[in-house]
């Protein structure tokens, strides 16, 4: 192999490794608390003198974003009656104080940007929303777009806005039990159990009798193990996220593809000393 072609595929290994490496750890910290270290203690000083929906402590927005996302979430409050508040932070913090400050109740969601942790998103959630959005929407929600790499390729503004725009989306609709989007990371893991649900069903399917096609018993015999691959982790995720039809058609053929190479190969391999040799 070129020595060139060679490093250029190793870099491409190593960068998927570390951002599958990054949601892992993401997961981790998010199923330890949604939002500990933003109310560690009470600091009002830190608190503007009017009303306002944005804290930016750590000058993540710029004035013009700022000010959107205030309107932008005035408005929805307005409309919808679901408080929506954000609060920047990074060496100083306001804490218990912003409670009181926007009387934060089970109708509002409190999103913390702070960077020092291993996800730059955590979340305060009301009793109200977890009604309509499970927990597992949140931990979903805090990987997606507050991960280093999200983070890198976006900007911490990005994903601030990206995470509420997602939350916004799902109360206008009465709410959701998945994040809705599909990341190209995700779609890459629902082709590969696709794969290797076909790989299954071409392995089981090669005929081992003579005067037989293809071995439907073996077929159904193994149709829970690929039909979860297939169907509940190939096709599931993304049925449940987007209405695209692409990634669908992407991975029912990558199904149909694989399982055409696993029985012409196992024909070639196991399969061979089973059936007449025609001499």
């Amino acid at each position: 192999m070129h020595p060139y072609r060679s490093s250029s595929m190793g870099r491409v290994v190593r960068e998927w490794g570390r951002r599958w490496l990054g949601i892992i750890a993401g997961l981790l910290v998010a199923f330890t608390g949604l939002a500990a270290p933003a109310l560690a203690y009470d600091n009002p000083d830190l608190l503007p003198d009017h009303p306002t929906p944005v804290i930016d402590l750590a000058k993540i927005l710029t004035d013009p974003q700022r000010e959107s996302l205030e309107t932008n979430l005035s408005n929805f409050e307005a409309e919808s009656g679901w408080k929506l508040r954000v609060l920047t932070q990074y060496d100083r913090t306001p804490g218990q104080a912003v409670k009181s400050f926007w009387n934060l109740d089970e109708r509002s969601l409190l999103l913390v940007a702070d960077e020092r942790g291993g996800n730059l998103l955590n979340f305060n959630v009301g009793e109200a929303l977890f009604a309509l959005m499970p927990r597992t929407y949140w931990v979903e929600l805090q990987t997606r777009y507050g991960n280093q790499y999200y983070v890198k390729d976006h900007g911490q503004d990005a994903a601030i806005v990206d995470a509420l725009s997602a939350v916004e989306g799902c109360l206008e609709r009465g709410g959701c039990q998945v994040v809705p989007g599909l990341p190209t990371e995700q779609w890459l893991l629902t082709l590969a159990t696709s794969i290797l649900g076909g790989l299954v069903v071409g392995f089981a399917a090669y005929p081992r009798k003579e005067g037989r096609t293809v071995e439907w018993t073996w077929v159904l015999l193994l149709s829970p193990l690929w039909l979860i691959l297939f169907g509940a982790l190939g096709l599931g995720p993304i049925l449940t996220r987007t209405s695209d039809l692409l990634p669908v058609l992407r991975n029912s053929l990558g199904f149909l593809g694989a399982t055409v190479v696993a029985y012409l190969l196992a024909q070639q391999t196991v399969g061979k000393p089973k059936l007449p040799s025609g001499d």
